[in-house]
């Protein structure tokens, strides 16, 4: 198992970013293998731009993955995403890993110049334009439904060739096997439940089958919204908060949390784990980052250990630094 957990990015009041790097220095010592965000351009929650958090990050850490997921790139110009995220690959070193998809659609697509009709079209046409950007070739042309670009010079290019790992996102069938034929992972939501996760991880190794590709060279990854309480309730309470403030009152979110006591955390992740995720995504949606650290602290301690030794492999050293 490989652990990842989210970098803190909420929050109205003015950014913590002493607590912040020492939150992202502690999951280093923890031996966490990334640090993720998430992207909410229009939401009630005050969440921070994805990108710029992980160019904070990339500052303050030294071994971390740095994640995003998912970007959706439908509202986005696509030479621009790249030039940004190229700029982040370059920051950390060649750290990043890029998690994005077309979004549903019950996305505000009007408010992006984006016509509903032709959302995914716009999403694999921009997905190509950025391959592109990122490739060998000095001067880029491209020729495309929405875009034609002729002998553009792009001179900055990511430091991981031939372009920094691509997760997808989603869920129905076509964007599963659109997953497998475009990308190199795959990033379950945390909006969907351990039962959804699975039923996708078996489509996913059928389109794998299908598409002739390898399944040891595609990850697959869940993202977790966990919190772990020695009062259960208190657990779930606060969890349950979290998410309607993210997602409002989306059918079915109370459904997708893992919550209760290390014990209970234990059996949640465990389900994730034999599900088929190769990866977790740890996201308490903390109140603050104090209270983010706190829980990233507990399930190193409480928790991750003993999922790790529920008939799985080892992954990194998580919770031995214990300060």
């Amino acid at each position: 198992m490989r652990w990842s957990i989210a970098i803190p990015q909420f929050g109205a009041d003015a950014f913590d970013a002493d607590g912040v790097k020492a939150h992202l220095a502690r999951a280093e010592e923890l031996g966490f293998d990334g640090a993720w965000t998430m992207e909410l351009t229009i939401g009630e929650a005050p969440v921070l731009a994805p990108l710029e958090v992980l160019a904070y990050a990339a500052a303050c850490t030294e071994r971390l993955r740095l994640g995003v997921g998912v970007l959706i790139t439908t509202l986005h110009d696509p030479l621009l995403l790249a030039a940004s995220l190229t700029a982040v690959d370059r920051l950390s070193h060649g750290r990043l890993d890029v998690g994005l998809a077309p979004g549903g659609g019950g996305r505000p697509f009007a408010a992006f110049g984006v016509e509903r009709e032709s959302f995914v079209a716009r999403f694999t046409e921009g997905l190509a334009l950025m391959k592109e950007a990122w490739s060998d070739t000095p001067r880029v042309t491209f020729d495309g439904r929405f875009r034609r670009v002729e002998d553009l010079p792009i001179a900055a290019k990511p430091v991981q060739r031939p372009h920094p790992p691509v997760w997808f996102g989603g869920s129905a069938p076509r964007a599963l096997a659109r997953a497998v034929r475009l990308g190199d992972a795959f990033l379950g939501a945390g909006s969907v439940t351990t039962a959804a996760f699975a039923d996708q991880v078996v489509t996913l190794r059928r389109e794998l089958e299908d598409q002739g590709r390898d399944a040891a060279g595609f990850p697959l990854a869940k993202r977790v919204y966990v919190r772990v309480d020695d009062a259960p309730g208190r657990a779930r309470e606060r969890m349950v908060a979290s998410l309607h403030g993210l997602y409002g009152d989306k059918p079915g979110i109370e459904d997708v949390p893992v919550t209760g006591s290390p014990d209970d955390v234990v059996r949640g992740l465990v389900a994730v784990r034999d599900a088929g995720a190769g990866m977790i995504l740890l996201d308490p949606l903390g109140e603050s980052v104090a209270d983010d650290r706190e829980q990233m602290e507990r399930l190193a301690a409480d928790v991750l250990p003993h999922v790790a030794s529920s008939g799985s492999s080892p992954g990194p050293d998580v919770a031995r630094s214990t300060g």
